[in-house]
């Protein structure tokens, strides 16, 4: 395994349950890119329009209890998981009725799983609302990022798998490199395979770890188990100092408080800023190497990384370990080119 980031760890925790021998190699250690975040809002794309992508989603939301739970048993390490929900406010009437519709859609697209509803917005932990009403839905959940990287190294080395820093590599590879790797493959190919797009987020020293998560204004707020709330992020194509934060950030916390006004008091712990890897298609590019024989990769977690690594890791080890491709067509690598 190429790449101790979410994906490359989540793949080599299944595998490593599965039975296999793995070592995962990444120079710049575990969690040293965009993984290594502080928001981990895992929240799922609309319930209407439904697509693979959609469905493959939902299933990765409600593996995430168990897989995680696994994860911080075998590492006695915590993950910071919690499947709280999220609020978002309702903004006028044409997105009450939107809000409605959304709800009938999910009693028949996520069944018993998950509830998607409008309720009247209450309590200082609820954002602005033009309309007093919220939309709450009880599939949202949170992970630290930093925390479940390194639990799920633990678990990985507990279960008698390897983490290193350099080492031979041998078996089947699975390229789980993120930016570096997505640019690796443009430079095999005869145009862009993906690009890295800045975030940046902000740590506060907030207690709220029993409340849902928030999305309000294009922002995350998400409540943390430690007694923090991260708030983010920005996303920015064009940069120049990838792991620096400036006046966007600034920006960012201001509109958090705006909306969220109990917040305006909270002590700054961290400013964190990373680039994470977005494929050209937008989707995770999974499956066969497109360029390196008998090889794998696993890319493109972009905003949705976290979310979808359970389900991730078991198709990927699905396809590596017993050669069966349980893939979505729309995340197959080489149609991602």
């Amino acid at each position: 395994m190429l790449g101790a980031g979410a994906f490359g760890l989540s793949i080599a925790w299944v595998c490593v349950q599965r039975g296999a021998r793995v070592r995962v190699i990444d120079p710049n250690g575990v969690a040293a890119g965009s993984s290594g975040g502080i928001v981990g809002a895992l929240a799922p794309h609309t319930p209407e329009n439904w697509n693979d992508k959609k469905q493959f989603q939902l299933e990765s939301l409600l593996m995430a209890g168990r897989f995680w739970a696994e994860v911080e048993d075998a590492s006695g390490m915590t993950a910071g998981y919690g499947r709280l929900g999220r609020v978002q406010p309702v903004l006028d009437a044409a997105g009450l009725a939107l809000a409605n519709q959304r709800a009938e859609s999910a009693r028949v697209l996520w069944g018993d799983a998950a509830e998607w509803r409008v309720d009247r917005a209450q309590g200082a932990w609820s954002p602005a609302s033009p309309t007093g009403q919220v939309i709450f839905d009880t599939l949202s959940a949170r992970v630290h990022p930093r925390q479940a990287c390194f639990a799920l190294a633990g678990a990985i080395e507990a279960s008698g798998g390897e983490i290193v820093r350099d080492g031979a590599v041998e078996g089947a590879v699975v390229h789980a490199t993120g930016v570096e790797g997505l640019a690796a493959m443009t430079a095999q190919h005869t145009r862009q395979v993906g690009n890295g797009v800045k975030g940046q987020a902000v740590l506060l020293a907030h207690e709220a770890r029993d409340l849902p998560q928030l999305y309000f204004d294009g922002l995350h707020v998400v409540p943390h188990a430690d007694g923090t709330v991260a708030v983010g992020s920005t996303s920015e194509r064009y940069f120049e100092a990838p792991a620096s934060t400036d006046a966007q950030l600034d920006d960012v916390l201001a509109r958090a408080v705006a909306g969220v006004p109990l917040l305006g008091g909270a002590k700054i712990i961290a400013r964190w800023a990373g680039v994470r890897p977005r494929a050209r298609s937008r989707a995770p590019m999974l499956g066969a190497h497109p360029f390196e024989d008998g090889a794998f990769v696993a890319n493109g977690g972009f905003k949705i990384g976290f979310g979808v690594a359970p389900k991730v890791a078991e198709v990927m080890a699905d396809l590596v370990l017993e050669g069966v491709d349980h893939i979505p067509p729309e995340f197959q690598a080489a149609g991602c080119l």
